[in-house]
């Protein structure tokens, strides 16, 4: 299951990251919360290492502008893939601590 997870959040970061590359794409709000929701969402589905599933879903779009201008300020991007990945972990969490509680 953390294999397939792990796939589909991989997946989905390339997508993005095809997306951004697209010369006719300037949204880079809509990136940004598609970086949050990806990794949110696969977290909150049940993988257990939330910093992997960040630098899975959210390397890419980094990887390729780094390439292209050298400016490493474009690592802040990970911030949203990170605060999504924890997000969905923290929640995952909170939801089972919950239900086992109850």
């Amino acid at each position: 299951m953390q294999t397939i997870l792990l796939a589909a959040g991989l997946a989905c970061g390339l997508f993005l990251a095809y997306v951004d590359s697209l010369p006719r794409w300037d949204d880079s709000g809509v990136l940004a919360g598609g970086l949050l929701l990806a990794s949110g969402l696969v977290a909150l589905l049940g993988f257990r290492r939330p910093w992997l599933l960040a630098l899975a879903v959210g390397i890419w779009i980094p990887l390729r502008d780094i390439y292209l201008t050298h400016d490493l300020r474009m690592l802040f991007v990970l911030a949203f893939a990170f605060a999504g990945a924890y997000a969905g972990w923290g929640l995952r969490r909170l939801f089972r601590a919950v239900s086992h509680g109850a």
